[in-house]
């Protein structure tokens, strides 16, 4: 019998799947962590107890729980959260928590001074994506120009998933499609860092090897197999971020398929013939050679319906909470009794790429419920995902075939909402456990025990929301008021984000 480990580092939990041959999950395991928000506008990890630890607790769970021999583990694949920045020293210890991806903002000053220095069209020529809170440059540079002393002892800069192979293997590796967030420090068309356009951020030994996704990384070494149960010797996968790994997992393979994420951020990508170049979207080289892959994504989603169950529902019990609200918006008619919710509450990443953006909620009366709001907060998330489809359909790549995945999905107001808003019809597979079984995948195609083709038998199509066109009028109209309302205050939300 042949296995496959698959482990995923996402903002608030770790999860892992044990995987047999056939795709079928033989085990699985899940520890959660928190996201730290020190400051507004900051979010971080702290890399040794929410990345390692949690991939070390996870992989002996499945082991001991399943019985697999760690010798039938074929190969390893993790992905993890999106383009992070993690210093650490000489011998790869961290220096300080991860900066998270775009849902940290502290870099702005540092975006603006790159824009200014380098000019903000040769950035996107040369990187194929604008300086965004999504770009790992401007944050090295922050520790730079914040913490020296910090930046001075780095000898790496990693970003999550290289933070885990190189505990694994004793290398320092990433893969293009991560690689790409990067500007700008990454270009696109020759497929390689470079530092022409800003020496001054890293040094060239301070950058990860570059790999594609199946690419071996390395193998366990003997330290790693005594501290998480694996057998020295097994191959590790260069692996990718997280929502790569989870379009894979539901079968986004040919150019106009898109995947979009439920998390606690949402998160499309769809694979396309050629580059994209459009400063609204996110272009990579997607996880194979020769491929391509266009992206977007929300700053706030899922984190949001945590942040309103802990400030709006402190009665209920912490495993029906969401429940209990779900059905509460569910109740309340589509168009939320006419209240439009802004969702930026971390800024917001594309397309608007506002990072002063602030959370609204507009339309309130005194005949509001809880269930109103909530109802709004899941509309204003989807209407956010259609402004993100829409701007694929004014560039003229409209989405073929849609696959939604991840926890939302279990959500009918929220997946409904987008579906209805978007006018698009979503396919939701078998298994919607999400990236760590796509690491599991790409780790049996690493080793040749599977094709890509074969997801669509590992992971079949279950059922399909499809969109209603009952209430389009109403959609309609919200969706109007939502692109208009941020329009309207985009200056005073900047006002607000001025300091004191």
């Amino acid at each position: 019998m042949r296995h496959y480990l698959g482990v995923d580092i996402g903002t608030f939990e770790t999860k892992g799947v044990l995987v047999d041959q056939k795709g079928h999950i033989v085990a699985s395991a899940a520890r959660p962590h928190k996201m730290l928000v020190p400051r507004p506008g900051w979010a971080e990890h702290r890399p040794q107890e929410d990345w390692w630890e949690d991939f070390v607790l996870v992989t002996r769970k499945m082991l001991s729980e399943s019985g697999v021999e760690a010798r039938t583990i074929r190969a390893v694949g993790c992905s993890a959260i999106g383009p992070c920045v993690l210093p650490v020293d000489a011998e790869g210890k961290p220096l300080s928590n991860a900066i998270l991806y775009g849902v940290d903002t502290r870099a702005s000053h540092e975006i603006e001074a790159l824009n200014e220095r380098i000019g903000a069209d040769v950035v996107f020529e040369r990187c194929g994506n604008a300086l965004t809170s999504q770009s790992v440059g401007p944050k090295i540079l922050w520790l730079k120009n914040n913490r020296p002393e910090l930046y001075a002892r780095t000898a790496k800069f990693l970003n999550s998933t290289s933070y885990i192979n190189h505990r694994l293997t004793g290398r320092h590796v990433i893969d293009h499609y991560s690689a790409a967030n990067a500007s700008p420090l990454y270009d696109v068309e020759k497929q390689d860092w470079t530092f022409d356009l800003a020496d001054d951020i890293a040094r060239p030994d301070q950058l990860p090897e570059l790999l594609w996704t199946t690419d071996i990384a390395g193998e366990v070494t003997p330290d790693a197999a005594a501290e998480t149960g694996l057998a020295a010797g097994t191959p590790v996968i260069a692996g990718t971020i997280d929502a790569a790994a989870e379009a894979l997992s539901v079968g986004v393979r040919a150019p106009g398929d898109m995947m979009i994420m439920y998390g606690s951020t949402i998160f499309t990508i769809m694979v396309s013939d050629g580059p994209v170049r459009d400063r609204r979207l996110w272009y990579a080289p997607w996880l194979f050679r020769g491929e391509h892959a266009s992206m977007a994504g929300l700053a706030t989603s899922g984190t949001l319906t945590h942040w309103f169950r802990d400030q709006f529902a402190r009665e209920l019990a912490a495993g029906e909470a969401f429940a209990r609200l779900a059905e509460e918006a569910a109740h309340a008619p589509p168009g939320a009794n006419g209240l439009v919710f802004l969702p930026y509450f971390s800024g917001e990443r594309t397309p608007i790429h506002d990072p002063r953006a602030k959370g609204v909620l507009f339309g309130l009366n005194l005949t509001h419920t809880r269930g109103d709001i909530y109802r709004a907060l899941l509309e204003g998330i989807a209407c956010g995902t259609a402004h993100i489809v829409e701007t694929y359909r004014d560039i003229g790549l409209p989405p073929r075939r849609v696959y939604a995945v991840g926890g939302g999905t279990r959500n009918e107001v929220w997946a409904q909402a987008t579906s209805d808003i978007s006018n698009l019809d979503q396919a939701l597979r078998t298994r919607t456990i999400g990236a760590s079984y796509g690491d599991a995948f790409l780790a049996a195609v690493a080793v040749g025990d599977a094709r890509r083709e074969d997801i669509g038998t590992w992971n079949p199509v279950d059922r399909t929301i499809a969109a209603r066109a009952q209430h389009r009028a109403i959609y309609a109209r919200q969706y109007d008021v939502f692109r208009r309302l941020y329009q309207q205050t985009r200056d005073l939300m900047a006002a607000l984000s001025q300091p004191d």
